[in-house]
């Protein structure tokens, strides 16, 4: 509970030293052992959030079995000497398929979600009333472990509904009985649905400004417990980006600093995991979907190793034990390698596709109860004796086009791709998408994230000058679920290795067997594959894409059998060569794209001569949200800020974040945003693109190569015209503001810019 600016425990002052875990992203043999590992850190609490999509997977329908058991996790928690803070959302984010939602509720298509919707409140209750019955006898007023319980999660960040938190607090309440409860969300939006009656914390990253970020709540509730519910020690990998690191020095200072003031803490992660099967979710404006491995550059890796971090975090800890003893570190668990190994048999997806379904209208595959996987939409064409042009609106997520069974092109949601060329063709010919379903959107108001294809499809021919645009019907849909069974049953055919190697890339599923004589952890490459997934003895492994910076999948020991083992890949594209074997350390970082990272191209300069700024001034030195307003409002679609100097006097611009408001002072919807230029970006040694401006994450951010002098400017396309009347800027979060804008110019125009 809370005390005069501390928590109490048994009466007693208590300092949370908190490492986040993640039971539904650990192997259950494994749990133990990992939590372990966190108190031998020196942590006394384990911070874990619930997954309704996990332990619901259809309406009414509970699984709190096997590596569901949330009530065993925290059984082990507690006897370990673990006190735990619960956080069974409903909404958790946590870079999870739609941030912990379960997919069925799309099935509503008029449903709010996160909101005072009586529909989404009534599964929120039924849920939560479940979760109860497992854990709220484990709350630590019935000797349990269960110390805090968090209602909803960030809401700050998605709206502003009082009433909808208070609803969620009143259902949390009502099930878990007489315990602590407490709302997280960041320094800059927590007020906006503080609810009078919870604690209230604060969450942000490794380096960030903390007498700051505290700032505002000690102005409201000067003798409030001050807690950071998650300090990030790392970030997520996303698909088509680099691999995500932090410094393990600013981690490092950041927890010291926090304990030598009494402030507690939640290490988010202090083990990440992994996202098995299809539970790694996307985020957006835009969308940029996740990588299997959840390993967050995390004190202890993905496969439970401890890393440098680990040491140098556990000598940090080791002066704040509060007279008990640091535990030991347990054993590492064995690592080994398989020999390398080909695949034997295939099942070409076209040559095994289930019964289909007859379908006038295109709709999402929801529409037709499936919430994971690909689906196959088909139908015949009109006879087309000229190219014509294909669009989808929209593929969600990955789309391959084929015409009569040849494959044509593909549309990838992350670039926005929805239109291409189809060759002239007969009357009659059969036209194929086929549409892989990634994991939905978990962050900010896109997590109404339909699969499949969306909208419709359209066929355009010109004919004499005239464009004549055609809504295609009459289509016959295949569902293809994401399960074993539903791969495994599947007519197998011999897999030659001329066949694998002929230059063609079949989808289809590919199936092999590996013998192991001693079961251990492993990382199986995929390097020569294409994208799809990965089940080894009936165990969804995850998702691969030849695109990277993921290479291998991690493989435990314990779900290895001693001897033959099965190993399905379900691959969409096709592999270049059907192999694989296992790694003793898994392959995070290499990045295989294309299409380049950058917004501008090598020649490309702004021209931005003859243009009137609307605004010009200096941004205030230090931390936190500032406004530029314009003086009375502006008309355009395209943005340009121009950064003159910085503060520091370095030669590099650094932004967090950046928001337009509208006339009637709204923050605009970021969602349909695009940069259509920037000076320069550093993606070679990190994530530091353009778009980082608005992808409603407070601790990324956009920098410009060191090296690389002033001006440093940015266009950002806000997708229609609108009136604008002002600018909000936010800088880095480091307490020294690296690259925070010092004078500044903003244009506004109709038209793009000289490029």
């Amino acid at each position: 509970m809370a005390g005069k600016g501390t928590f109490l425990l048994n009466g007693q002052p208590f300092v949370v030293k908190a490492a986040e875990l993640h039971y539904p992203r650990i192997p259950k043999p494994y749990w133990e052992h990992r939590i372990q590992l966190c108190k031998a850190l020196g942590m006394n609490t384990i911070c874990l959030y619930v997954f309704w999509n996990a332990h619901e997977p259809q309406p009414g329908v509970y699984d709190f079995t096997g590596q569901n058991d949330l009530a065993e996790f925290c059984r082990l928690c507690q006897k370990n000497g673990m006190y735990i803070i619960l956080r069974p959302g409903p909404y958790v984010c946590a870079e999870w398929e739609m941030g912990g939602l379960p997919w069925w509720l799309l099935k509503k298509k008029d449903i709010r979600l996160r909101e005072d919707d009586p529909y989404f409140l009534e599964r929120v209750d039924l849920f939560e009333k479940e979760v109860a019955q497992q854990v709220a006898g484990l709350t630590v007023r019935h000797g349990g472990p269960i110390i805090m319980v968090q209602v909803e999660n960030e809401y700050g960040s998605y709206g502003e509904i009082k009433p909808y938190v208070a609803k969620v607090r009143d259902i949390v309440r009502q099930h878990f009985g007489d315990v602590t409860l407490f709302q997280c969300d960041w320094s800059s939006n927590f007020t906006k649905n503080g609810l009078d009656d919870l604690i209230w914390t604060m969450n942000f990253g490794t380096g960030a400004n903390i007498d700051q970020q505290f700032a505002r709540l000690k102005e409201l509730r000067p003798d409030s417990p001050l807690m950071c519910s998650e300090f990030w020690s790392g970030w997520f990998d996303k698909w088509g980006a680099n691999h995500e690191t932090r410094p393990a020095a600013d981690m490092i200072a950041g927890i010291d600093e926090m304990l030598s003031k009494g402030i507690s803490f939640s290490l988010y992660m202090t083990h990440g995991g992994t996202n098995w099967g299809h539970w790694a979710g996307a985020n957006s404006p835009g969308f940029a979907p996740d990588v299997t491995s959840y390993d967050y550059d995390a004190p202890i890796s993905e496969s439970g190793q401890t890393t440098p971090k680990y040491w140098e975090l556990r000598k940090t800890l080791s002066r704040y034990m509060y007279g008990e003893k640091q535990a030991k570190v347990p054993s590492a668990l064995p690592v080994t390698t398989v020999p390398a190994f080909r695949f034997t048999e295939v099942a070409p997806l076209f040559d095994n596709l289930p019964e289909g379904r007859k379908s006038r209208d295109i709709h999402p595959m929801e529409d037709y109860d499936q919430g994971f996987g690909s689906i196959l939409y088909r139908t015949s064409l009109p006879d087309l004796p000229q190219p014509s042009v294909l669009t989808v609106k929209e593929a969600h997520d990955y789309a391959q086009v084929f015409l009569d069974g040849q494959l044509v092109g593909k549309l990838d949601r992350r670039n926005g791709e929805k239109q291409l060329r189809l060759p002239a063709c007969r009357k009659g010919a059969r036209l194929d998408i086929l549409v892989e379903a990634m994991g939905r959107i978990n962050f900010g108001r896109a997590i109404k994230d339909y699969k499949g294809i969306t909208d419709k499809v359209e066929l355009a021919v010109d004919n004499g000058g005239h464009t004549f645009v055609c809504d295609l019907k009459n289509w016959e849909v295949f569902n293809l679920h994401d399960t074993y069974d539903f791969y495994r049953q599947m007519q197998f055919r011999p897999l030659t290795t001329a066949a694998a190697a002929d230059g063609q890339r079949t989808p289809g599923v590919y199936r092999a067997t590996f013998r192991v004589n001693r079961p251990a952890d492993t990382f199986l490459n995929f390097e020569t594959w294409g994208k799809g997934l990965v089940y080894v003895n009936g165990h969804a492994l995850g998702r691969i894409w030849e695109i990277g910076p993921q290479q291998t999948l991690y493989m435990p020991g314990c779900w290895q059998n001693k001897g033959e083992n099965e190993i399905l890949v379900f691959d969409v594209v096709g592999p270049k060569d059907a192999r694989s074997e296992g790694l003793r350390q898994p392959l995070l970082d290499q990045l295989q794209v294309q299409r380049p990272l950058l917004h501008r191209e090598a020649d490309e300069t702004l021209d931005l001569s003859g243009e009137q700024p609307v605004s010009t001034g200096s941004f205030a030195p230090g931390n936190g949200w500032q406004e530029v307003q314009f003086g009375s409002p502006v008309t355009g679609r395209y943005l340009c800020l121009e950064a003159l100097n910085a503060h520091d006097g370095q030669d590099r611009t650094c932004m967090a974040e950046l928001y337009v408001i509208d006339e009637f002072g709204e923050r605009l919807s970021r969602e349909p945003w695009t940069v259509k230029y920037a000076d320069s970006e550093e993606v070679k040694q990190g994530n530091r693109s353009a778009d980082k401006l608005f992808d409603l994450q407070e601790s990324t951010y956009w920098s410009t190569v060191k090296g690389t002098p002033h001006p440093h400017a940015v266009v950002i396309d806000l997708g229609d015209t609108y009136h604008i009347s002002a600018l909000q800027y936010l800088p880095r979060m480091e307490s020294h503001v690296p690259g925070g804008i010092k004078d500044y110019r903003i244009y506004v125009k109709e038209t793009p810019f000289k490029q």
